[in-house]
């Protein structure tokens, strides 16, 4: 007799069926699984034995063999463990087939028969709900479980032993309870930040249309504590980006508690990172830090110390909104709809164009410097500002008025309307940044002469296509923050000033 019991395994963030058969044979002792299973999975072999026999059972003296169909599929993780320790029950005789046949499983055991939470259950939960199945998964991954849905069953059990219990009818499990992760709302507030009042609005319009941001300046200038604010003024994640970026928090293993939160995600990665896991994939695939950063921020600190290959493949990502991480043995699509905020120094020694600073390299500090940067990437990045050195005048300045919370409630007001203007239009996007080419004309209504200004300007600062674009859904923003139903010429002209270090990308390789 063949048991059956249904897992699944992950292709990027999407959950693929798997179906666990047991076979309990007369024959030599071995236990064999078959399918293409890594070692995580080869090694379920002892972590079943042990946990089953700390639960008072052990395996019988005959031939068991594991097969993980589709057997031309990879299969990797250790969450395999608690199917095939269920299969291995069901097939002998121990608990019913027909009742395990209708759950998903999914979990690590422990060799003390406990069961270890493992990545990937808001996923698998949602493809149990949709396949009308119920899902058995570990305690500590219950409360992300249940937010697939209310209408499906969910057994989240601590151990083997409450596990079979309640299949015997002898113990019930309560279903689990989805819970929001309690975030501290005592985030960096904009009024530490003395001065640099254009660094602010320029950080009040990336937040309000979902811009692009790179702040050039000397150290110490502010640039990564203007950074580390963003998330204080960002609005909170709506149901459907919670899960979103629950789902590949999920896969990733991220979850704490299994628990999601409304809060956007903030990805800083340090310059030394490589491009896998910046993209994502690697020998056994992951998500990278820009799918991380799915409906948030991916902070880049000291841009051009980054590898210029590294940066490059970020170009594509930031035109779509998702990577396609191609391998000899696989490809897998990951969503990427990230903001991206990065600050550098304007050269190596951070000092160019300084007061009363000369380099001993002359012009060729800075020149070397900025070459690091492609022309094309620094073309996807809506606002790019300088941010001076703050003088000590600034330092003594009183605390400013407005804050982080102030700044928050125009930001939430510029993106009602966007959400609203969009709706009308039937459109599935939130932000500005996300407009279409194709619906520009539509969404972006521009006064004549604020369009012949734009025009001008495209031609005198030799601006490319994709440029002309991100301007209009750049001013578009502006327009929305002043709460103005047309796009001006004075909104054409603040946008234009965020593209005018034309200097950056003449230099730029």
């Amino acid at each position: 007799m063949v048991a059956h019991i249904k897992t699944v395994t992950f292709l990027g963030t999407e959950a693929i069926a798997v179906d666990v058969q047991v076979q309990i044979s007369s024959g030599m002792p071995a236990f064999t699984i078959v399918g293409l299973p890594d070692k995580a999975v080869a090694e379920s072999r002892e972590r079943v034995r042990a946990a089953l026999g700390a639960v008072g059972l052990a395996l019988p003296p005959k031939r068991i063999t594991i097969n993980l169909a589709p057997g031309d599929l990879p299969k990797e993780g250790s969450h395999f463990d608690l199917p095939i320790a269920l299969g291995l029950l069901a097939a002998a005789d121990v608990i019913p087939i027909d009742y395990i046949s209708r759950f998903i499983a999914i979990g690590e055991l422990s060799l003390d028969g406990s069961i270890a939470r493992v990545g990937g259950s808001l996923p698998t939960a949602m493809f149990a709900n949709s396949h009308g199945l119920s899902l058995i998964c570990p305690a500590a991954c219950g409360s992300e479980a249940a937010w697939a849905g209310d209408d499906f069953e969910i057994l989240a059990p601590h151990n083997l032993i409450s596990l079979m219990n309640h299949i015997k009818g002898e113990q019930v499990l309560a279903r689990p309870i989805a819970s929001v992760q309690q975030v501290d709302d005592d985030l960096p507030d904009l009024r530490d930040i003395r001065g640099q009042e254009n660094a602010k609005r320029a950080l009040e319009i990336t937040a309000a249309g979902g811009h692009n941001l790179l702040m050039v300046g000397p150290p110490g200038s502010g640039k990564s504590m203007l950074a580390s604010r963003l998330s204080g003024i960002l609005p909170k994640l709506e149901t459907s980006e919670m899960l979103e970026t629950s789902i590949i928090a999920s896969v990733a293993g991220n979850l704490p508690n299994g628990q999601i939160t409304n809060v956007r995600p903030f990805r800083a990665p340090h310059h030394s990172a490589s491009m896998a896991a910046l993209i994502g994939g690697g020998s056994k695939p992951k998500p990278g830090e820009i799918s991380l950063a799915h409906r948030g921020v991916l902070f880049l600190d000291e841009l051009p110390e980054f590898s210029p290959r590294v940066l490059d493949s970020l170009r594509q990502p930031l035109e779509t909104g998702e990577v396609l991480v191609s391998r000899a043995n696989y490809h897998i699509n990951y969503p990427a709809k990230f903001q991206l905020i990065a600050a550098m120094n304007p050269c190596k020694c951070g000092m160019a164009g300084q007061v009363g600073h000369v380099c001993k390299r002359g012009a060729r500090c800075a020149d070397d410097y900025q070459a690091r940067l492609s022309g094309p990437l620094l073309d996807r990045i809506d606002i790019h500002i300088h941010v001076p050195a703050v003088s000590p005048q600034d330092l003594s300045l009183p605390i400013a008025k407005e804050g982080s919370f102030e700044v928050a409630k125009r930001v939430t007001a510029a993106r009602k309307i966007q959400a609203d203007r969009f709706k009308n239009m039937g459109l599935d996007i939130l932000t500005n940044s996300e407009i279409s080419p194709q619906h520009i004309d539509d969404l972006i209504r521009i006064e004549a002469n604020a369009k012949n200004l734009l025009l001008k300007a495209a031609d005198k600062l030799c601006l490319s296509a994709r440029a002309y674009h991100r301007i209009m859904r750049l001013s578009r923003t502006i327009a929305d923050i002043g709460q103005s139903e047309n796009v001006t010429s004075i909104h054409i002209s603040e946008a234009l000033n965020y593209r005018g270090m034309s200097e950056l990308k003449a230099k730029a390789a």
